[in-house]
């Protein structure tokens, strides 16, 4: 893996797939931090260093150390290659000659050891916060793509176990580093924050349905699942599931949070919308409907921070 510094910039960003970060992790955190920022007396500086903090960690490990093993599993099972590449399919780095798979495999487990070494380092010295918001990070990645749990090949467990936490947690990270104790508004931003997430990448899984039902093992995500249970119209299924709930949960935030709830329910209608009315075999308009919702789901976490009272 002999690269020139351009050629390993140019790497990095791709693995990154900075916008799904951006939309997910990045989300997440704003919507903690900026109420924190606009109703609370965090002295900016120390709110600027956690939000680095937060930022930095999320594209490390769901921008780099998730991507890498991500693509890594799905090159090795057959799918990424078969997968029509729009927006799913991975970073296409092995695909494209970038890297190899072998390359990128060594990458992420050395990247996922030094990590763990942090981890330790963390506890060691006292700081038991940051050690436990790296941790659920590393299960996140570890969990969802390698062996012998490899839980994205596994309906619903997958995003449950390994997606959800890592996302409902970083969420309360500025929070919980920033304040004495969480409040109920960052309870239920990073509640919200998380199923959006969920149902945006089921969305996401959509175009792959095909490719991940000939892969080997087959990776049968919940859309795979719901395909073989219900049909290649109920591909479409488990992203709803998961927008409804999202709005359910709006409904949590009750008359305290009026504006908030009204706001909530109005981007998961949109997003119910979107999906209810998207042609399932016509991956354009699927990859193109997942880049509203990805806007979507910033504009709910930012929405969410403004209008916590």
């Amino acid at each position: 893996m002999n690269q020139t510094f351009p050629a390993l910039i140019k790497t990095s960003f791709i693995l990154l797939r900075s916008i799904a970060v951006v939309s997910s992790s990045v989300t997440t955190i704003v919507s903690t931090i900026l109420p924190i920022f606009l109703y609370y007396s965090v002295p900016n500086s120390r709110l600027l260093s956690v939000f680095l903090l937060l930022v930095f960690g999320a594209f490390l490990i769901h921008g780099v150390l998730t991507h890498v093993l991500n693509d890594y599993t799905d090159h090795a099972s057959g799918t990424d290659q078969n997968s029509p590449a729009i927006l799913s399919g991975g970073s296409r780095v092995i695909q494209t000659g970038i890297m190899s798979a072998s390359s990128l495999g060594i990458l992420g487990k050395w990247l996922a050891l030094s990590l763990s070494l942090v981890v330790i380092a963390c506890i060691m010295f006292g700081y038991y916060k940051i050690a436990l918001l790296l941790a659920v990070g590393l299960w996140g990645a570890i969990s969802y793509s390698l062996r012998p749990l490899r839980l994205s090949y596994r309906p619903f467990i997958g995003e449950w176990l390994s997606l959800f936490p890592s996302i409902f947690v970083l969420g309360l990270g500025g929070a919980w580093l920033t304040l004495d104790s969480i409040p109920v508004w960052a309870l239920q931003n990073a509640t919200i924050n998380a199923l959006f997430c969920m149902a945006w990448v089921m969305v996401h899984h959509i175009p792959d349905r095909e490719a991940d039902r000939i892969a080997s093992p087959v990776k049968k995500t919940s859309v795979v699942w719901a395909v073989e249970h219900f049909g290649t119209e109920y591909s479409r299924l488990p992203a709803l599931i998961y927008f409804v709930l999202t709005g359910l949960c709006a409904i949590w935030l009750g008359i305290e949070r009026i504006w908030a709830m009204f706001g909530t329910l109005a981007v998961a209608g949109a997003a119910i919308f979107f999906v209810l009315t998207m042609q399932v075999d016509n991956h354009d308009q699927v990859s193109a409907n997942e880049k509203i919702i990805l806007i979507l789901a910033m504009v709910n976490g930012v929405w969410l921070g403004i209008f916590i009272y």
